[in-house]
């Protein structure tokens, strides 16, 4: 039997909970592919326990998901025999809880309901009838611990977590599954005996982000580039068609939400609320657009922020998810040929050799450092009370001065902003004369704009190190590199 890797905090959680003497009530979300089911199976595999585990079907009618829910409430606790299929889901949460009444008091019992939004269908009063046994019968047993699990993170936080209704309050725990970091991502590499070196894993990394069903059809032997030709670049890579299924297990009228992506990634710097509601058009009108928005944050996939002291310009987003950053740049626009068998052996290998490949590699690094800042600030000896952001200026027309970018930075609190610049290249980063004034000009051009009395210092974060001369050793006050993200975070 495969063992848990990584999720060793959830892990614990879950041990807490099963050690409790009280019944608990745990709320677990994370985006599809991320682990969630493979995690409670088998964190509980080997416990003395009675283990209910009751899966919605996709796309299933309230007929459909009422059966199954029965096949497994009859092979759980009556050995498999023939049961009526319930008309409702309270009929079948009353034969629930009086197989639940029948078991030894000594036993703990785990009642698990995976892609729980598939199980409510519309109509079907599915989250009613759940309040309502929770309260009434379920939550009286301290040997009864519930766990609902989606791949909709925005139903599990708004119809459970946030309930107003009879589930207020009622969550004792709430787990939201992340992707793998670089290094568990490397770690758990390792443990399949793929051993391969950091700028190797950051190259797969910008491909799957750390999702361990990605990373499960790593092949061991293979170079990043014969593993991501494999996975991407071929009719039955994992991650070719990938990307609708991935939206439309998600969300209803996915092509929606796909329509944010596009406009998002399309914005290097991120898209402001504003322009990217007036770009979406009538479809993103009001709260409707503001919850897809929310929804996209919340399953992982973009990230807002406030661009430092620009409070005024509102709500800013960024494409954060890698896999679909890869997939509208590389994949979508060979998918065709790809189909076709028009692309020969190691194109993959070629494209990767090309200026457009180092340009997009520098826009991935910087997404995946953005997930790293714990690890940054550990490296740059930067304390936890220090404000992580990003700050831009964009000039109106007519006027002289130049834009500025500062790709990360940090208010501290010991009256110091440090302000980073963030450098994808296979060889340690060269500081010549020119990008060193470049460099000058933003910490000018943000003194000036900021108005800030704090001290500025100004780091690296390069992929593959700074080489040390002249005006590395004038201007730069910390390095962070590709190894240092691959530590423990602070």
């Amino acid at each position: 039997m495969l063992k848990i890797f990584g999720r060793q905090e959830e892990t614990e959680t879950l041990m807490t909970i099963l050690q409790s003497k009280q019944p608990e009530f745990l709320a677990l979300y994370g985006r599809r592919r991320i682990g969630k089911t493979y995690l409670i199976r088998q964190a509980f595999a080997k416990k003395n326990v009675i283990f209910f585990n009751a899966t919605g079907m996709q796309g299933g009618s309230r007929r459909q998901q009422l059966s199954h829910f029965i096949d497994k409430l009859s092979e759980v606790f009556y050995h498999g025999a023939p049961l009526v299929v319930s008309e409702n889901w309270s009929d079948a949460f009353k034969l629930l809880t009086k197989a639940l009444k029948e078991q030894p008091k000594n036993r703990k019992i785990i009642l698990f309901f995976d892609e729980l939004p598939w199980m409510a269908t519309k109509k079907s009063r599915l989250l009613e009838t759940l309040e309502y046994y929770w309260n009434q019968y379920w939550s009286n047993d301290a040997r009864i611990k519930l766990i609902v699990c989606g791949s909709s993170a925005s139903w599990i936080i708004q119809k459970i977590i946030n309930n107003k209704g009879g589930l207020h309050n009622r969550i004792t725990h709430k787990m939201p599954l992340e992707p793998f970091t670089l290094l568990e991502t490397k770690q758990y590499l390792e443990s399949r005996n793929i051993k391969l070196k950091n700028k190797q894993v950051l190259l797969i990394y910008m491909v799957t982000g750390g999702v361990p069903y990605y990373l499960s059809h790593v092949e061991k032997g293979l170079s990043a580039a014969q593993i991501v030709e494999k996975l991407a670049f071929t009719k039955k890579g994992i991650l070719f068609e990938e990307f609708d299924n991935l939206f439309s297990s998600l969300f209803e009228h996915s092509d929606e939400y796909i329509k944010i992506i596009r406009a998002v990634s399309s914005a290097r710097y991120g898209i402001s609320q504003s322009e990217l509601l007036n770009v979406l058009g009538p479809s993103a009108i009001g709260s409707v657009g503001l919850k897809r928005l929310q929804e996209l944050e919340e399953t992982g996939f973009i990230m807002s922020f406030m661009p430092y002291h620009h409070k005024r310009q509102g709500i800013y987003y960024r494409l954060v998810d890698e896999y679909s950053l890869f997939y509208l740049r590389w994949i979508e626009p060979i998918k065709t040929q790809v189909q076709r068998k028009d692309l020969g052996q190691d194109n993959w290998i070629a494209i990767q050799n090309s200026p457009a490949w180092n340009s997009w590699a520098g826009l991935a690094f910087e997404s995946i450092c953005y997930k790293h800042i714990s690890m940054i600030r550990k490296a740059l000896r930067i304390g936890p009370g220090a404000v992580a952001d990003s700050w831009r200026y964009v000039p109106k027309k007519g006027e002289k001065e130049q834009g500025a970018q500062i790709d990360l930075l940090f208010d501290r609190q010991d009256d110091v902003i440090t302000l980073c610049e963030i450098k994808y290249s296979d060889d340690a980063f060269v500081l010549t004369k020119e990008y060193t004034e470049s460099l000058r000009r933003k910490m000018r051009v943000f003194k000036e704009r900021t108005h800030t009395k704090k001290e500025l210092f100004l780091s690296m974060i390069a992929s593959s190190g700074l080489k040390n001369n002249f005006y590395a050793d004038e201007l730069i006050s910390g390095i962070a590199t590709l190894d240092d993200l691959f530590q423990c975070g602070a």
